[in-house]
């Protein structure tokens, strides 16, 4: 329960015990990726109830860009802030060292601006299209988040921490054995199915392919993964999935 509470503290801003990670060692962390899925699927539950309770009164539109609006509330937008900091960096022309500084930096920069503003334009409009498609959207909106957060092990497994000094994404990233990747990328898979059925097998494929295009990028980019790159991911991947989602 510990490694439980101190994963959910780590990856939102939900309200969790205080000294929820006061015991854990950088040893444990590694073991809470099992829960990754399930953190995922309870960002959902809270999309899920604001859209619900909203979309009757104020509409889809309304209900849509509240549900996104929930997503980053109850994550800080820590993941939005990764992708913000992975754009200006990795789009950069500037070399390794350089793209690294960059990414470092507080200040959001064109190429980071844009990626947050286009991600959620884009998360927007695709719950929208779908919810007037006539798509069931209390199971695509538990699923997508997690299914984004058990996608993010594939760029921690076997991946280089790509900065010298220490950071988050170092808990994770190289750290990750071959049975804590199979098993949770396993309870991932079998999540989504249970919720948007074997036919949303292929939106998983394409956001898998996705990952390990995103994975390869980064590492010729920056020689590994930092813990920008896991936010920038796991926004990616959410986005990929709906669009895959929409497109079969």
């Amino acid at each position: 329960m510990k490694v439980f509470l101190a994963t959910l503290q780590f990856l939102t801003r939900l309200p969790v015990p205080a000294n929820a990670s006061a015991r854990m060692s950088v040893a444990d962390y590694p073991r809470g990726v099992y829960w990754f899925p399930v953190i995922g699927l309870i960002v959902g539950m809270c999309c899920t109830i604001i859209y619900m309770l909203t979309a009757s009164a104020l509409g889809p539109l309304m209900a849509a860009m509240l549900a996104v609006t929930t997503n980053v509330l109850a994550t800080g937008a820590f993941h939005l802030n990764g992708l913000a900091d992975s754009c200006d960096g990795l789009f950069s022309r500037a070399g390794r060292e350089r793209a690294l500084e960059i990414m470092r930096d507080s200040r959001i920069g064109t190429y980071g601006a844009t990626a947050v503003v286009l991600s959620l334009l884009i998360r927007v409009g695709a719950i929208y299209q779908m919810s007037v498609s006539g798509y069931a959207m209390l199971p695509v909106l538990l699923a997508t988040p997690l299914l984004a957060r058990g996608m993010m092990l594939v760029l921690m497994f076997r991946q280089n921490y790509a900065r010298r000094e220490e950071g988050l994404g170092n808990l994770y990233i190289g750290k990750i054995c071959p049975r804590r990747f199979v098993i949770t990328l396993l309870i991932t898979v079998l999540g989504v199915v249970l919720l948007c059925g074997v036919m949303s097998l292929i939106a998983v494929a394409v956001t898998l392919f996705a990952a390990l295009m995103f994975r390869s990028a980064v590492q010729e980019k920056i020689g590994g993964q930092t813990g920008d790159t896991l936010g920038a991911g796991n926004e990616l991947f959410e986005l990929v999935f709906l669009l895959a989602l929409m497109w079969h």
